[in-house]
């Protein structure tokens, strides 16, 4: 009655309702489930195509479908559908594993059964493929596929680190970015692989030798809060290993970047800000070392230069985890000895909004 009395009143602007469409049941996702079961075991590309653009049309009305379809087995028979029609050749089915990939990025988690398929040696190769030469969209799926198969469990990354231009593939997504979703993604994934482990520490420096601390740095200047603090826990660990920290010492806009992070985006920027800077102040000397003469002292007094030690005394006061405090003390010393050697700046400047007892 209400849509008739809309279409006859069109001509005052009324705009004719649209039905509501009714809701996904679990029985009708776990039929299309038993359906592209059948034929991926057939091998039916075509009509695995059309069921899996079903469930992403049925994700596309409402997000409660959505919830029905991740909570009744899809990312599991998703999972081993992408596997079965991963290949060598994979660009005979290249369109049916993109429509795959558009649908797994939001039915997550994928299950035991599915984490096991997406992370087989097929599945894994298929996802750097897309990476490498997918059209955009198909690349900001693959990277979102692979973060969350990471997060969910690392032990994925032996694999993948073994995928010819894996790496690079990240980078280039940092590098030449397609949107911020797909650099999160990207960043989260580099997290992932270069986390602390004897096989991820072998990944570092492939890593620094791409460019990527340049890159991060060009991305913290404009990033937002999100994007700061993936970059910044990068960077975390690349500066755990030498050649990370190198090119950081090598980077001009490091320090003052790192301080201004500080206090300006969030407490886990800020702790990760002082981490980062904290294992540039305590391997200054390792360059001196190897007989660059200029090396030792100059991430300190640069930091002077840009307000470190007011900011970090301000961090102290302002309150932080035990481990960031004592990361806190350790550079305040080191700034200190340095300030009264070089007396690089008025003492007394700076300091009036900073508590007496400090």
């Amino acid at each position: 009655m209400i849509q008739d009395w809309g279409v006859e009143n069109r001509s005052y602007g009324f705009e004719r309702i649209p039905t509501p469409r009714v809701p996904v049941t679990p029985y009708d996702v776990s039929e299309i489930c038993r359906r592209v079961n059948v034929a991926t075991q057939r091998g039916e590309q075509k009509k695995c195509q059309e069921l899996v653009r079903k469930i992403k049309n049925l994700g596309k009305e409402s997000e409660r479908n959505k919830r029905c379809v991740v909570e009744n087995g899809a990312g599991c028979v998703l999972s081993a559908c992408f596997e079965s029609f991963a290949s060598v050749a994979m660009e005979k089915d290249e369109d049916l594993l993109g429509e795959i990939l558009s649908v797994l990025v939001w039915v997550f988690p994928f299950g035991e059964e599915g984490q096991s398929r997406l992370g087989s040696i097929k599945s894994l190769n298929c996802l750097v493929w897309f990476l490498k030469r997918g059209d955009l969209s198909a690349r900001q799926n693959a990277a979102l596929v692979l973060k969350n198969l990471l997060a969910l469990d690392q032990r994925h990354v032996s694999a993948l680190v073994k995928i010819d231009g894996v790496v690079e593939a990240l980078v280039k997504l940092i590098k030449e970015p397609i949107c911020p979703t797909a650099t999160k993604a990207s960043l989260m994934a580099i997290f992932y692989m270069t986390s602390s482990s004897s096989l991820n520490e072998k990944m570092k420096p492939t890593f620094v030798e791409m460019g990527l601390v340049s890159l991060i740095i060009e991305v913290l200047v404009d990033g937002d809060k999100s994007i700061c603090e993936k970059a910044l826990g990068v960077l975390d660990h690349i500066c755990d290993c030498r050649e990370g920290r190198e090119k950081a010492y090598e980077n001009a806009l490091i320090v003052a970047v790192l301080i201004k992070k500080i206090l300006n985006v969030s407490d886990l920027a800020s702790e990760l800000s002082v981490s980062i800077l904290w294992k540039l102040f305590k391997n200054y000397g390792e360059r001196s070392e190897d007989g660059d003469d200029d090396a030792e002292g100059g991430v300190v007094v640069e930091a002077l230069l840009v307000g470190a030690f007011q900011k970090l005394l301000v961090l102290l006061q302002v309150g932080c985890g035990y481990s960031t405090k004592e990361k806190l003390k350790e550079m305040l010393k080191l700034l200190n000895l340095c300030r009264v050697k070089l007396d690089c700046f008025d003492s007394s400047a700076d300091f009036k909004y900073v508590k007496r007892p400090y």
